[in-house]
């Protein structure tokens, strides 16, 4: 994960140069910070700007515009900044956090003064700076997934307008190689606050997007593993749904439709639970791509018993010996119930297209 891997950097710098540390992005909004871990009697190393940033996840406009007129936008290594005391400020060790000639963060160092920026020769600060460079790649990732993340919410979900924009920047990352779509499903609505989503990830409505690259194009396994270990992290009862890989961007819509059906279908068919695929869903895709049950089935759902009875009876092909066991009742009480579903309906159960008919409609009507 990537927030993990920056909390792991900060800490091993801040061991390193045995001092507290801050991670901030360029906007100066906390990323990860690690206190040092004290001597006896030893008091730690705290300012109000660092208070500030932990408290409140970021610096204040004034504190940012006090540094960047120091010209730390600008330094390609290691940096001593003042102290103030009038601002509460200790001086401070910055190490630049940079990628591909950008800053992108700043990590932070309240040191005392101890180290010298300037000292080549210095082994943890050496160290120190090459996990600056790794925290740089790390946010970089993390940027380029962010990018991921509002083009794809942007192409599911968003207006006709920015598709196309959409559309171009994901085709950039992706046409070519082998997609999954996952729709997750999380149980009562929309996701929970404070769930972290997958990389790349898009809220789209109260589902979740997740766009998963294949190391073999027709090979949708690693999209159901990366489905599995999201559910994971959401609550009991979430389900989720693989689309068929797609090659080109331009598929991706027609994906969300099957990786949402197969979705809401994983939540109310225990054996396709909780991740399904569209290409085991079979005859639930007929129901999955129904707008409502039929009219004609209306009555029927009004009775829940006799529903259930339907249900199992064409889910059995019309082996009343199957249904009968199934329902753990007479076969008499079966041909009774059969008659009273005709009777109520005026559908005949014996004739084919009205079998597809009613169990479509069935099941469209347990799907969320």
């Amino acid at each position: 994960m990537v927030r993990d891997d920056l909390q792991d950097v900060v800490d091993e710098v801040a061991r390193l140069l045995a001092a507290p540390a801050t991670l901030e992005d360029v906007d100066f909004t906390l990323v990860a910070y690690a206190a040092h871990p004290l001597e006896d009697g030893d008091v730690p190393a705290m300012d109000a700007v660092r208070t500030r940033s932990i408290l409140g996840r970021g610096s204040t406009p004034a504190t940012r515009r006090w540094f960047e007129d120091l010209g730390i936008a600008r330094a390609r290594g290691p940096l001593r900044t003042p102290a103030d005391p009038g601002a509460g400020i200790l001086t401070r060790l910055l190490l630049p956090v940079r990628h591909a000639d950008r800053t992108l963060g700043y990590l932070w160092l309240l040191d005392g003064g101890r180290t010298d920026p300037a000292d080549e020769g210095d082994p943890a600060l050496a160290a120190a700076v090459s996990l600056a460079a790794r925290a740089g790649e790390i946010l970089a990732r993390r940027q380029e997934e962010d990018d991921d993340g509002a083009a794809l919410a942007a192409l599911l979900g968003g207006p006709a307008a920015g598709r196309e924009r959409a559309a171009a920047a994901l085709a950039a990352r992706f046409d070519g190689a082998g997609v999954a779509l996952v729709a997750l499903r999380p149980a009562g609505g929309a996701p929970p606050s404070g769930w972290r989503p997958p990389a790349g990830a898009a809220v789209v409505g109260d589902e979740v997007a997740v766009a998963v690259r294949l190391p073999r194009p027709g090979d949708p396994r690693p999209a159901g593993a990366a489905a599995a270990a999201a559910l994971a992290r959401l609550p009991a009862g979430s389900s989720a749904g693989v689309a068929e890989p797609a090659t080109a961007v331009a598929d991706l819509p027609g994906r969300w439709a099957q990786a949402r059906s197969a979705a809401a279908v994983a939540a109310v068919v225990p054996r396709l639970a909780p991740v399904a695929s569209w290409a085991e869903l079979g005859g639930w895709r007929t129901a999955a791509a129904m707008a409502a049950p039929d009219p004609a089935v209306a009555p029927l759902l009004a009775e829940p018993a006799l529903a259930a009875t339907a249900e199992a009876y064409l889910d059995t092909a019309g082996s009343v010996a199957r249904t009968s066991a199934a329902l753990g009742i007479h076969r008499q009480t079966l041909y009774y119930r059969l008659a009273r579903i005709t009777a109520l309906t005026g559908l005949d159960l014996a004739d084919g297209d009205t079998r597809l008919l009613v169990h479509a409609s069935l099941r469209r009507a347990r799907l969320p």
